[in-house]
């Protein structure tokens, strides 16, 4: 499985190596990343259906992960990669918006990994 992971936090990168260490050296799955959400819709125009889930925050600088959302949600349709948000505790208008946009699951900050791999277990 190929996951985008979208987020302007660097750090983010490093975690989710350390967090699926084994899903990565076993070829169960593969990340990208992306710090900005203009960097992450031209990962998706240059890798074309590589990206089975995408997995974005939604408070960034410049494109917003919700502007991310619409434009996927709506240029890239075959096939609609599933798109998890990831909200800050207390957010619920931003929550309420990307429900509206078309967001298939939400994970808080900080993020439980435990609970992201139950919820990836179900998607392959």
């Amino acid at each position: 499985m190929k996951i985008l992971v979208v987020d302007d936090e660097k750090d983010v990168q490093l975690l989710f190596k350390q967090r699926f260490r084994k899903e990565i050296k076993s070829g169960e799955i593969e990340f990208a990343f992306a710090f900005s959400g203009e960097e992450a819709l031209s990962y998706l125009n240059h890798h074309v259906h590589e990206a089975v889930l995408i997995l974005s925050d939604i408070n960034m600088p410049g494109m917003s992960g919700l502007e991310l959302l619409e434009k996927i949600k709506t240029n890239y349709l075959k096939p609609p990669p599933v798109v998890m948000m990831i909200t800050a505790y207390g957010d619920e208008e931003n929550y309420a918006t990307a429900q509206r946009l078309g967001a298939d699951d939400f994970l808080t900050k900080p993020v439980d990994f435990g609970e992201l791999k139950a919820k990836l277990k179900t998607l392959s």
